[in-house]
């Protein structure tokens, strides 16, 4: 398949399976224990980004921090969208039934998929993300649950920047939620529980 992953089958085939989308010098695995702690049971799908930065994997270019390469971003995020596919028939997932779980540079390709894809995610818990894209029309995401965890004292993801990302998935239907917790661009667990409670209200609670 065309890119480096990991699929854990879960113990509860009825949940959604997570799509782990690691930040830049992650890999496939860095994320399955956040996976642990949102969704107990669920099956995992984690994935390698396809381009290295000075050795480190990511899911797309850039050209400095905080600007990206976005001809390169646009065809990487149809790259994974055609991954998913594969994996989907590959491992017998629903296809429907999948929710991305992304940091940094990881919750940036997961909203790039929200901004070119009605279709492509379930659900998408994206935590320290940027906007992807300007300028580009969304698709219709009515009712696709989107969880937004940042940090007040982010300094890569301003809370302007966070606030735009999460109206512009409003304004395209999304139900998203944004939570900001007291730090920095890294993960808390404050951040992470909240990502729990919302994941159980918008899934479990259907299976």
């Amino acid at each position: 398949m065309s890119m480096k992953h990991i699929f854990v089958q879960g113990s509860r085939p009825e949940a959604p399976v997570l799509v782990l989308l690691h930040g830049t010098g992650g890999n496939e695995r860095d994320l399955l224990p956040i996976a642990d702690m949102i969704a107990p049971g669920a099956s995992v799908l984690g994935v390698r980004g396809n381009v290295l930065e000075h050795g480190m994997p990511r899911f797309f270019r850039r050209l400095a921090e905080g600007v990206f390469d976005e001809e390169d971003l646009v065809a990487r995020t149809h790259e994974l969208k055609a991954f998913l596919d594969e994996a989907a028939a590959q491992y017998s997932i629903d296809r429907n039934r999948m929710v991305a779980v992304g940091f940094s540079n990881g919750a940036n390709i997961a909203a790039s998929l929200l901004f070119h894809y009605s279709d492509a995610l379930q659900g998408a818990v994206l935590l320290h993300p940027m906007v992807p894209l300007r300028g580009k029309e969304l698709p219709d995401l009515a009712g696709v649950p989107v969880f937004i965890g940042a940090g007040t004292n982010d300094p890569i993801c301003s809370i302007s920047e966070t606030e735009e990302l999460h109206s512009l998935l409003s304004d395209a239907g999304a139900d998203s939620e944004l939570h900001w917790a007291n730090y920095g661009h890294q993960l808390s667990k404050l951040e992470i529980d909240a990502a729990t409670a919302w994941f159980e209200r918008h899934f479990n609670s259907k299976v």
